[in-house]
């Protein structure tokens, strides 16, 4: 109910239809790039991987022995010592001494990373290539605790965060030199005809002339003007603040794991009968107890009795007429349709035709 309340409220609210340019869309050619690393974690508090784990161990024994300390595997043990996975994201225009957040998972038996130091790792390209180190103190949002056979866990202690932890040591060598540019194609975020053609009619209003077309629904190629030649960046700056009306396709998505729905304000609904009800089957099981008689050779005997009661609320059946997704929230929630409930009309009335929009499923 309250559920269902918000959404209404949030639907019937005043909504910004304008959007920056640079909030819809994108350059061409700028972009983050992955890289990605294995590494080791120190100084955890016996939550470390097991001596099961072999890649741990030899891990370790390898990076010793780069410090000029020979040991074998068999002469390791530890469970303050995990293996982790290290990835980062470093911007197009990364240069050398720049700083970037990486995140670290664990790739063993670890229980729980909480504490834990990060040692130096090479961060590779896809292409094998060092681009990056990290190193430093994790920040995990999590914890696991035992204790006399119980555990107790908030989210996912296996894995963490280094802010800043990463440094860029070399420049990506497919940098883009925007200043030389004559041609800037922007790519749209969420495709779509209507969103890109309004997005090169403002940014033919901002510049006074017919410089952007729309390539695709993806696509919108933008000529340099001639007075921003060789001041491309200049000239982003002034496109990226433009506003224009963007527009997508009506989309319903349910989740029906935790009972999330969320609709677009732009969902039509035909004029359909929605009927509502619902049947609970309780099943309790009491165990008895009989006991024999006194001075007899009886044995006690324990009984299960089973008892089923099914219950069957009222349906109704109500007719929704409005054309709004608002309406049809406000109809079911008079209904008292729980949000879970909610989910399995609303994929009914998309296949009676009535609810014009996609609906999606996570």
């Amino acid at each position: 109910m309250r559920l269902l309340s918000l959404l209404l409220i949030s639907l019937l609210l005043p909504t910004a239809e304008a959007a920056r340019v640079k909030d819809v869309a994108s350059v061409y050619g700028i972009r983050d790039n992955g890289v990605m690393g294995y590494g080791l974690v120190t100084g955890l508090n016996r939550t470390g991987d097991s001596q099961r784990n072999e890649a741990m161990i030899r891990s370790l024994a390898a990076r010793l022995k780069g410090l000029g300390i020979a040991l074998s595997s068999d002469e390791i043990r530890a469970r303050n010592v995990a293996v982790v996975m290290v990835t980062g994201r470093l911007a197009a225009n990364a240069r050398p001494g720049h700083r970037v957040d990486v995140e670290v998972s664990s790739a063993g038996d670890a229980r729980s990373l909480t504490g834990g130091v990060l040692q130096l790792t090479t961060l590779f390209a896809p292409n094998g290539e060092a681009f990056a180190t990290a190193q430093g103190p994790l920040v995990v949002g999590g914890y696991s605790a035992q204790a006399g056979g119980e555990t107790s866990q908030k989210n996912h202690p296996t894995t963490a965060r280094v802010p800043n932890g990463g440094t860029v040591e070399r420049e990506n060598p497919n940098r883009l030199s925007l200043n030389d540019l004559d041609v800037i194609d922007w790519l749209v975020h969420q495709p779509d005809f209507t969103t890109a053609t309004r997005m090169a009619t403002a940014i033919n209003e901002t510049l006074g002339g017919k410089y952007a077309r729309p390539e695709d629904d993806s696509t919108v190629r933008m000529a340099v003007p001639d007075p921003f030649k060789g001041r491309v960046v200049e000239l982003l700056a002034t496109i990226e603040p433009v506003e224009l009306a963007i527009d997508s396709p009506a989309r319903v998505v349910v989740n029906e794991r935790t009972g999330t729905v969320v609709m677009g304000a732009d969902v039509k609904v035909s004029a359909v009968a929605v009927a509502h009800g619902a049947m609970t089957i309780d099943v309790t099981r009491q165990s008895e107890t009989s006991q024999p008689a006194p001075l007899t050779r009886g044995t006690t005997v324990v009984t299960q009795e089973t008892q089923i009661e099914v219950k069957e609320e009222e349906g109704r059946l109500t007719m929704v007429e409005g054309t709004t997704i608002g309406d049809l929230v406000g109809a079911l929630n008079e209904m008292g349709v729980k949000p879970r409930d909610l989910i399995e009309i609303l994929l009914t009335m998309r296949a009676a035709g009535a609810l014009h929009a996609t609906v999606e499923t996570l």
